[in-house]
C-alpha cells in the first residue's frame, strides 16, 4: 500500500521514519533531519528539504554518503549483498545481465575511478524517465565522468543520489509524472528526425526548412490536432501555430466563434522554437512547445474552456544556423522580418525565398508576395494577454541549488563583435621578447581581462569564444590574431559599462604593444525585464508546488526577447541535468521536472482566469 503525505505529516517520528526507510543508502539521519521540518505541503517540497538537509551537513557526512553507495555492476552485486533499492535500480539497468566484455570494463572503471577520487562512481541508473539507462549509457557516463575534477564529481556524485531518492520516493507514494512523461517521450519522438549528415553520427540537428525541419513541423501539427487545439495551422515561415479557443467558442462545425463572443476577450501568447543548433540536444526550445501542449490536452480532456484563448507557436527558426537570421519566426509575429532575409543563401547557394517555396510555404509567390505573406503574420499587441514561455535552464543554476524550477527576471542585454588585432609577424628565434609586436599576446591579454572585469559585476559575463591566428606558425610570431567577443548583463546600462571597459582596455593594450586593431560588432539586443505581474505569477505557480521561489536572469536569449518588443513576457526555467549543459547531446531533464513545469503552466493559467 502506498504512502500519502497525510500519513507522513501525522505520523510519530519514529514510524515516520521507517516510512521513508531505504532512500538514501544506509543513512536514516538525512529523512530524520528532514522530518522535523514537517509538515511537507507536497511530495516536491518533501524532496527538496531532503536535499537541502545534505547540502547542509558538509562535506565529510556527504563523503560518508557516497561511500556507503554499491560500484556499479561490483562485488556487492556479484555476493548478492546489495539492498532491495539498489537491487532493483541495476537490475532494471540491465546490469545483472552485463556480458562478459562490459563486466570487465565496468570493473576496471570502478578502479580506475577509486583510485582518482576515492569513492565510488554514482549514477542514477534509472535514468531521467525512471524506466532504467541503456549499458552502453552508463559505460559512456562513467568514461566521462572519470575525467572530472574531484569537486565537481562530488558535486554531480550528490546529485545524482538525490536523483535515486526521488526515484525511491516516487515508488513509495506511488507517484507517476504522467504528463511529464508524455512531454518526454513527445521530445523522444521529435528527436529522431535529423538531418542525414547528422543522423550517421547518431546527431540531431534541425536547421530551418530541410526536411528534417518540415518533418518535424508535421509531427508538431499532428500532436496539436490530437491534443484538441481548435486550429492548427503552419504560416508563411513555417511556425506551427495551435489556438484552442476560449468559452464562447462553439464546437459546431462551420460555426466557429458564437456571435456573442465578446470582443474583450483576448489571447495568451506561448511556444518556443523547434530549430536547432547543430549536434544539439532534445530540451532546448522544445520543452517550451510540449509543456503547453501538454496542459491544452488535460483542458481538452475535461471539456474546458478558459476565459480567454490560448496560442501556441513552435517557433520554426530561432537559432540563425542555416541562415544569417535569427528569431525570425518570432520575429515575424512582431513585424520584424528583414526583406533582405528573403536574398540571403545558405552554405548550398540556396536563397530563404527559395527554400520556402520548396517547402511549400509560398510556393506560388514572388518576393513581393511571400513579404506579403509574412507581413500579415504581424500580431496586434491589443489582442494578446502576454506571451509566456518555458524553457530548460540552459545553466547550472538551478542543478546547483537543487531545484526544479527557476523564475526569469529579465534576458540579458548583450552585444557581441567580431574584431581582428594587427602586429607583426616575425621569426620566432631571432626576434627579442622587447621588440616583439605579437598580436596573439594581445588577444590573450584582453581574454584575461574579460574574465576580470565581468567577475566584477557578479551577473555579467564576456565570453571569446574564438581566437584565432591566421596562417599561423610554430615558429613566427603572430602578426594577426582574430576574436569574438559575447558580452552579457541583466541590463542595458551595466552591458554597455562592461562593453566600455572592455572596448578600452582593447585600446590601450594595442598601444601599449604597439599594435593596431579593428572591430565589427555584429549583434545588439537590450535587456528584456520580465513583466511584473506575469513574473509574479510564475512566482506564485511555482511556491503553490511547494517549491522555494528561486528567481535568475536569463544570460542566452529566446523567443521571448521578440515578443518582449510589444507585449509583456515572463519566463519559466526547468533544471537541466548535467551540471545544466545545452546546446550539447548531453543536455537532459527528468520526466519529473517536466511534470512540475506542466503543473505550474496550468496553475499560471488558474490564475489568469
Amino acid at each position: 500500500m502506498s504512502l500519502t503525505l497525510a500519513q507522513l505529516n501525522a505520523a510519530p517520528l519514529a514510524e515516520a521514519l521507517s516510512m521513508l526507510d531505504g532512500l538514501y543508502e544506509h543513512s536514516p539521519w538525512i529523512a530524520e533531519a528532514a522530518l522535523a521540518q514537517r509538515p511537507f505541503q507536497s511530495v516536491a517540497h518533501l524532496k527538496f528539504v531532503l536535499t537541502e538537509v545534505l547540502n547542509n551537513a558538509g562535506r565529510e557526512a556527504q563523503l560518508g554518503l557516497i561511500r556507503t553507495h554499491p560500484e556499479l555492476a561490483g562485488k556487492a552485486m556479484v555476493s548478492q549483498s546489495l539492498t532491495a533499492e539498489s537491487t532493483n535500480e541495476q537490475s532494471k539497468a540491465g546490469l545483472t545481465h552485463c556480458s562478459a566484455e562490459e563486466f570487465a570494463r565496468l570493473q576496471q572503471l570502478n578502479a580506475d575511478y577509486n583510485a582518482k577520487f576515492c569513492w565510488p562512481f554514482i549514477l542514477a541508473v534509472r535514468g531521467p524517465r525512471g524506466l532504467g539507462l541503456r549499458r552502453a549509457e552508463i559505460i559512456s557516463t562513467f568514461e566521462r565522468r572519470l575525467n572530472g575534477h574531484p569537486d565537481f564529481e562530488l558535486q554531480e556524485c550528490l546529485r545524482n543520489i538525490h536523483r535515486i531518492a526521488e526515484i525511491r520516493l516516487n515508488d513509495k507514494f506511488d507517484v507517476t509524472p504522467a504528463l511529464g512523461n508524455e512531454v518526454w517521450d513527445w521530445l523522444e519522438a521529435l528527436s529522431e528526425f535529423s538531418e542525414p549528415d547528422y543522423a550517421e553520427q547518431s546527431q540531431l540537428t534541425v536547421t530551418y526548412l530541410t526536411d528534417a525541419h518540415r518533418a518535424c513541423a508535421a509531427r508538431i501539427q499532428h500532436l496539436m490536432v490530437a491534443c484538441g487545439f481548435d486550429s492548427v495551422t503552419i504560416d508563411a515561415v513555417g511556425n506551427v501555430v495551435g489556438r484552442y479557443e476560449d468559452g464562447s467558442y462553439s464546437s459546431i462545425p462551420d460555426k466557429g466563434y458564437s456571435p456573442k463572443r465578446p470582443e474583450s476577450v483576448k489571447t495568451l501568447l506561448t511556444g518556443s522554437h523547434y530549430d536547432t543548433v547543430r549536434n544539439a540536444g532534445k530540451y532546448d526550445g522544445r520543452l517550451g512547445i510540449f509543456v503547453p501542449m501538454a496542459c491544452v490536452r488535460e483542458l481538452h480532456r475535461t471539456r474546458r474552456r478558459l476565459p480567454f484563448a490560448i496560442e501556441l507557436v513552435a517557433f520554426a527558426e530561432e537559432e540563425g544556423q542555416r541562415f544569417k537570421a535569427t528569431f525570425l519566426g518570432s520575429g515575424a509575429l512582431t513585424g520584424d522580418f528583414h526583406p533582405d532575409w528573403l536574398d540571403q543563401t545558405d552554405a548550398d547557394g540556396v536563397s530563404m525565398l527559395a527554400a520556402m517555396q520548396r517547402a511549400g510555404l509560398c510556393a506560388t509567390a514572388d518576393k513581393v508576395q511571400a513579404l506579403q505573406a509574412i507581413a500579415d503574420l504581424r500580431r496586434d499587441p491589443a489582442n494578446y494577454l502576454g506571451f509566456v514561455e518555458v524553457h530548460i535552464e540552459q545553466g547550472p543554476v538551478l542543478n546547483a541549488f537543487n531545484l526544479p524550477l527557476g523564475v526569469v527576471t529579465a534576458i540579458n542585454a548583450s552585444v557581441r563583435y567580431t574584431g581582428e588585432v594587427i602586429g607583426q609577424a616575425s621569426h620566432a628565434g631571432t626576434t627579442p621578447m622587447n621588440q616583439r609586436q605579437d598580436a596573439a599576446c594581445a588577444v590573450a591579454e584582453l581574454a584575461l581581462y574579460l574574465e576580470q572585469r565581468a567577475a566584477q559585476d557578479g551577473d555579467s559575463v564576456a565570453t571569446m569564444g574564438q581566437l584565432n591566428v591566421p596562417a599561423g606558425s610554430v615558429n613566427v610570431v603572430p602578426g594577426r590574431c582574430t576574436f569574438s567577443l559575447d558580452l552579457r548583463a541583466p541590463n542595458d546600462l551595466q552591458r554597455n559599462a562592461l562593453e566600455g571597459d572592455v572596448l578600452s582596455t582593447l585600446k590601450q593594450i594595442c598601444e601599449r604593444r604597439g599594435l593596431s586593431y579593428s572591430l565589427q560588432q555584429t549583434m545588439r539586443a537590450s535587456a528584456a525585464p520580465s513583466a511584473p505581474q506575469w513574473q509574479r505569477r510564475w512566482e506564485a505557480a511555482v511556491s503553490s508546488l511547494g517549491l522555494p521561489v528561486h528567481r535568475l536572469p536569463s544570460g542566452a536569449g529566446h523567443d521571448a526577447m521578440k515578443l518582449h518588443e510589444v507585449m509583456p513576457q515572463a519566463m519559466l526555467f526547468v533544471r537541466g541535468q548535467n551540471a545544466g549543459i545545452s546546446h550539447n547531446p548531453l543536455e537532459s531533464t527528468t520526466s519529473d521536472d517536466m511534470q512540475l513545469a506542466v503543473e505550474a503552466f496550468s496553475q499560471l493559467l488558474e490564475q489568469v482566469v
